[in-house]
């Protein structure tokens, strides 16, 4: 990670997004846990299911996270506050190495933090709420890179982004948006094919479970 930590001193916001944050004081702040740790089959990333009965972003494939308490710490305790309650990760096994510039979401308004992390001591994890969460998973960073597992998507609104496909998932718009500028960051990108576009609909479906 040393590689990435050293990379992310030097970017803004336009490394995963050119969406303009809104004037200061005026977005709901929030933070998401980007942990990465050692898996079974190297380096991995943590990624949840949001479950399809919320109201904000349903089914959708995210970081863990969310919006800031006022009782929290800033941006990091939010992020592992919000990581423990949806995940069950421990924050003593957490080393947070770097926030990210904040990125608009203008869907929902939030100016969100990126926290960079490493999962220094690994704790299990579980979909702690199945009303907020529908699973959770640690994706390894190869499946995430091999160009097998990446396109572009489109949705009927117009937009058309980075899409990765995991077991059991579909990750695209704003956590695709990250993943992918960390992947070139960290120097793990390998060349894929962004003229393979997909319908998003089609390629939801296509991931579901029998």
């Amino acid at each position: 990670m040393a590689g990435l930590v050293k990379a992310t001193a030097e970017i803004d916001a336009r490394t995963f997004t050119r969406i303009l944050p809104p004037p200061p004081g005026t977005g709901r702040p929030a933070a998401v846990l980007m942990l990465f740790g050692e898996g079974h089959d190297g380096p991995d990333v943590l990624l949840l299911r949001r479950s399809d009965t919320l109201g904000s972003h349903p089914g959708q494939v995210a970081f863990p996270g969310g919006a800031a308490d006022p009782t929290d710490d800033g941006p990091v305790d939010t992020a592992l506050r919000e990581a423990f309650e949806e995940t069950g990760v421990l924050r003593e096994g957490v080393r947070p190495v770097a926030m990210l510039p904040e990125l608009h979401v203008p869907v929902s308004n939030f100016v969100v933090t990126p926290v960079l992390a490493h999962w220094a001591e690994p704790s299990p994890v579980v979909a702690v709420d199945p009303a907020e969460t529908a699973a959770v998973a640690r994706v390894p960073i190869a499946h995430l890179a091999d160009p097998a597992n990446r396109f572009r998507v489109r949705h009927s609104a117009g937009y058309v982004g980075p899409a990765f496909s995991a077991p059991g998932m579909l990750v695209w718009g704003f956590t695709a948006g990250l993943l992918n500028g960390l992947l070139g960051l960290g120097g793990w990108e390998r060349p894929w094919d962004t003229a393979d576009v997909r319908d998003l609909d089609l390629a939801l479906r296509a991931t579901e479970v029998p």
